[in-house]
């Protein structure tokens, strides 16, 4: 009986392990690149890797595609959702249209953080500055300098994206802004770790430091959120997904230059075509002419390298791995085995092969007619206003292109010495419907302004306020401090105008650019120069002083030989007789008799000359022969 039961316990355990497997969901991971080119010859392209774990494996800590470096610090520090945002340069709106992704996987100049926190206010504080300090040793970055006077807490600019199991009031959310962080390699370095590839094979391998940081506007995010299956949000039923975006907007000319003549020199002027039409054209002068229809490139031009194989580590099933979206009549190469399909509008997908290398190559090509790119919801732009040291204001301007009315949260996180007057809050052809603000408190929090604004249809609206500078200690300055402060730039959430939709994802966010702050600056060469008159000054008189009471003033013959001295003059001496001798065995020839007694009869007197004495005393010094 006891062997029967012993054979029946593999079954049983297996079939307990296959219900559990149905009903817990499965690590999964997955990565795709988009591909679009944009006017002016740029080219915009979008990294996405997507890897999830279950919440169980989660808190047992057991990780497969999920990093276990960043799972670590979201559970030391209690954060149930989390969104990091390195960002550089400017998404031209004008000519490019609208934002990747709504805007949603993007942030301002620098580095950006919010984060949602199990706890109340004053832990929420404390997990805070650990998460903060925990991310900027994982990313290389200046996180640690997020601290209370960086950190605000909106109301309405943000929701959450994932489906919490915890209460809404135990989280709390917290907003940080870092506007003079510069992204560099060493910022992407770690952000490649965190792949299961590591970057060396699939999509990732052509993210290169030196492609991505040379181009017009780029961006890095990282966005941690829980998603469950089931509308109850229960805990079984749910995952922590993990998102990796890095989008960018490259100009293909420049991109395709060679690495190694990387400062550009202009051609010859037989190389280049010349408008012949302008009136100062000319045998020694060219106005070239504007290059029409789209550029030849490749992956392997544009980014360095082609795709080397690909990541296929949890998917199941056939993926696509590249979608280029371009023009239904432009011709496209495939170098390399890849599976492909052509869907409507132009889209194209592309499924790689890890055995093989693949790259795209796009012949020129003269389009019958350029692609139409719609408006972006909104036209933002913001600028500071006055002149002097000790006020000025601040200028934003709000462009609605549509032909419905639109309500944004207008939200600015504004640093303690820059202290706005909220009496001269103005809005022009606008209306303002709500307003949350927490002033400043000097060197301890910033500035929290958030307002709900109605923008109506085919309008520019202005919104208006003073401000007063404040004066810093001098050693809050920093280095460059004729450069300015960098003031953080205005996040703009585009509420969506379809009345019937409720999901908050579909609501658009805009960025401002980060603006530079002059302030009241000490001239810091004045304390040097200072500090070197009083030392000079000291010097002398105390050198002085020191001298007259230390120093002892004797008579020159009361000074004891030096016994250096006597050496030398001893050599000196046995020298002379040296040379002497010589002389005098020259003075025994018949031709040097006479100038023999002139020598001695000089010697004679030199002689006495030496013993002479003086009427001060017997003073001895020595006469040259």
């Amino acid at each position: 009986m006891k062997l029967q039961t012993l054979l029946q316990l593999p079954s049983a355990l297996a079939l307990i392990a296959l219900s559990q497997a149905a009903s817990v969901p499965d690590q999964e991971y997955s990565e795709h690149l988009y591909l679009k080119p944009l006017p002016n010859h740029h080219l915009h392209a979008d990294f996405n890797f997507t890897a999830s774990t279950p919440l169980a494996e989660y808190d047992a800590q057991h990780f497969r595609y999920f990093p276990r470096s960043l799972a670590q610090i979201l559970q030391y520090t209690h954060t149930a959702e989390l969104h990091l945002r390195f960002g550089l340069g400017r998404w031209d709106e004008e000519q490019w249209g609208p934002r990747p992704q709504r805007g949603r996987r993007e942030g301002g100049t620098g580095v950006e953080l919010w984060a949602w926190i199990e706890g109340d206010a004053q832990q929420a504080e404390e997990r805070w500055s650990d998460l903060v300090n925990s991310l900027s040793g994982l990313f290389c970055a200046s996180l640690n300098f997020v601290d209370s006077t960086k950190t605000i807490r909106p109301v309405i600019s943000f929701e959450p994206e994932g489906t919490h199991t915890s209460a809404a009031e135990d989280l709390q959310l917290l907003h940080g802004m870092l506007p003079h962080e510069v992204v560099c390699t060493e910022n992407l370095t770690p952000f490649l770790k965190l792949l299961p590839c590591k970057g060396k094979a699939g999509i990732s391998s052509l993210l290169d430091g030196h492609k991505l940081f040379d181009a017009s506007w780029q961006s890095m995010s990282i966005d941690v959120r829980p998603v469950c299956s089931s509308a109850e949000g229960k805990k079984e039923d749910c995952s922590l997904e993990i998102q990796q975006t890095v989008s960018m907007a490259l100009s293909i000319p420049r991109s395709m230059r060679d690495r190694h003549n990387p400062i550009p020199r202009p051609p010859p002027v037989e190389e280049i075509d010349c408008d012949k039409s302008k009136p100062w054209d000319g045998r020694d002068t060219c106005y070239p002419k504007p290059v029409s229809g789209d550029l030849n490139w490749s992956l392997a031009e544009v980014f360095g390298r082609p795709v080397r194989g690909a990541c296929h580590v949890g998917s199941a099933g056939e993926t696509w791995d590249v979608t280029l979206d371009i023009p239904e009549d432009r011709p496209i190469n495939i170098l390399g085995d890849a599976g492909s399909r052509n869907q409507s509008s132009g889209m194209r997908q592309f499924s790689l092969d890890p055995a093989q290398s693949f790259d795209l190559v796009l012949p020129r090509h003269q389009s019958a007619s350029p692609p139409a790119y719609s408006h972006p919801p909104l036209y933002v732009s913001r600028q500071m206003t006055g002149y002097g040291q000790e006020r000025g204001g601040m200028h934003t301007t709000l462009r609605n292109p549509h032909p419905y009315a639109q309500t944004i949260v207008y939200l600015e996180n504004l640093p303690w010495f820059l202290k706005p007057y909220m009496h001269t809050l103005a809005i022009q052809h606008g209306t303002i419907e709500k307003m949350y603000y927490t002033p400043a408190l000097d060197r301890k929090r910033g500035t929290h302004l958030e307002l709900v604004i109605r923008v109506p249809a085919m309008s520019t609206v202005e919104l208006n306020y003073d401000f007063e500078k404040a004066i810093l200690r001098y050693t809050e300055y920093p280095p460059d401090a004729n450069r300015g402060f960098d003031v953080a730039p205005a996040v703009i959430r585009v509420l969506s105008h379809n009345t019937a939709a409720t999901d908050a994802l579909e609501d658009e966010y805009l960025r401002t650019t980060s603006l530079l702050l002059p302030l009241p600056t000490p001239d810091f060469s004045m304390p040097y120069n200072v500090i070197i008159l009083t030392s000079t000054v000291i010097a002398l008189g105390f050198g002085s002083i020191f001298n007259m009471l230390v120093r002892k003033f004797v008579l020159l013959e009361e000074v004891p030989v030096s016994p250096l001295k006597a050496k030398v003059v001893l050599l000196k001496a046995k020298i002379d007789g040296l040379l002497g001798k010589k002389k005098t065995g020259d003075a025994d020839s018949p031709d040097a008799s006479g100038s023999a007694t002139h020598s001695s009869s000089v010697d004679t007197k030199n002689t006495d000359a030496v013993s002479e004495p003086t009427s001060d005393g017997p003073r001895l010094r020595s006469v040259k022969t």
